[in-house]
């Protein structure tokens, strides 16, 4: 039992690092935003039935 109680112990120390981590990025990590804008070349806009 000794050893089963430390394997899930263990889990939870991992699951909460790992629910820490995700905290700490959501919340010092700031996304930026930017405008983005691809060129098409013409011939792919003519799209002719065959």
């Amino acid at each position: 039992m000794p050893t089963l109680f430390r394997f899930v112990i263990t889990l939870c120390i991992l699951a909460a690092l790992g629910y820490g981590a995700m905290l700490a990025l959501v919340i010092l990590v700031e996304p930026r935003t930017a405008e983005m804008s691809e060129r098409i070349p013409p011939d792919r806009m003519n799209i002719q039935n065959q």
